[in-house]
């Protein structure tokens, strides 16, 4: 983990959960060379084996936007990058970047941060009180149905808001973007499915190419006008039969294990 007081202030930050996103999925796909934007950032072209801190989209976001990121797959404790002030913390080490404030967001508007949330599944739709809580958190929040999990294009519409929200932006920035194009229904990310078919393992993995093909965007956005620091995780996994088990909010592996990564990005050098 690098230091993140150094980091804080000096970089853009970006944030992307990928909604839904299995471990195993993404550790296949990437060593059979089906990811090329994201090995060209992941530490050694390669995911962090981690645990979810909840096993659907709101518990696992609450926990994340409050610095409870997903959690090494091996014991503890680990140091966090970012911690809420908390007495007695033992993940709160020397290079966490702590911050006065009940979340992240509200921790970084604090010291100059531009709070940015382009929403994806129905948790950041803000149409229902529910709906409204976690975008909520950030002084600009996006979403609208295009974004939403029924759209085949729903990550390029999202990028494109993104866009927007950045240029229009003073200061550094924390971008964070939920991406819903994993999420179920996800068989029209899959050539020659059909709705009958269903979603499946297959659909999956081919919703997450579709992201690695437009995720540069983001790393470009976040590194034009400084080095930009970016997370990419999952919040949480999904299951497709497993042990009789479908979907999540549920306590099975392919739930709570999720892939993560972090890393830094020059400023200018994405292309």
């Amino acid at each position: 983990m690098r230091d993140m007081n150094e980091v804080v202030g000096s970089h853009d930050l970006l944030l992307v959960t990928l909604d839904t996103l299995r471990y195993d999925v993404a550790e296949e796909l990437m060593a059979a060379g089906r990811l090329p934007t994201l090995a060209r950032v992941l530490p050694g072209g390669r995911w962090e084996r981690r645990h979810s801190p909840g096993n659907f989209t709101y518990a696992a976001h609450a926990a994340i936007l409050a610095g409870f990121l997903p959690t090494p797959a091996a014991p503890g404790p680990h140091p966090r990058p970012f911690a809420a002030a908390f007495p007695g913390s033992e993940t709160t080490a020397a290079g966490t970047w702590v911050f006065d404030a009940a979340d992240l967001p509200g921790g970084l508007a604090r010291v100059g941060y531009r709070t940015i949330c382009v929403g994806g599944v129905g948790f950041f739709n803000g149409l229902t009180p529910l709906g409204s809580v976690l975008p909520g958190l950030f002084a600009e929040s996006h979403w609208e149905p295009e974004f939403g999990v029924t759209s085949p294009t729903s990550f390029e519409a999202q990028i494109a808001r993104a866009e927007r929200a950045v240029a229009g932006a003073d200061g550094p920035v924390f971008l964070f973007v939920n991406v819903s194009a994993l999420h179920q229904p996800n068989w029209f990310h899959l050539p020659g499915a059909t709705r009958d078919d269903g979603d499946s393992r297959a659909s999956h993995a081919a919703a997450l190419e579709y992201v690695d093909r437009h995720i540069g965007r983001l790393f470009a956005l976040v590194s034009e006008r400084r080095p930009g620091y970016a997370i990419v995780c999952s919040d949480h996994g999904t299951a497709y039969g497993e042990d009789g088990y479908v979907g999540h909010r549920i306590g099975h592996e392919v739930v709570w294990t999720v892939p993560y990564g972090e890393f830094t990005i020059e400023r200018g050098r994405w292309r």
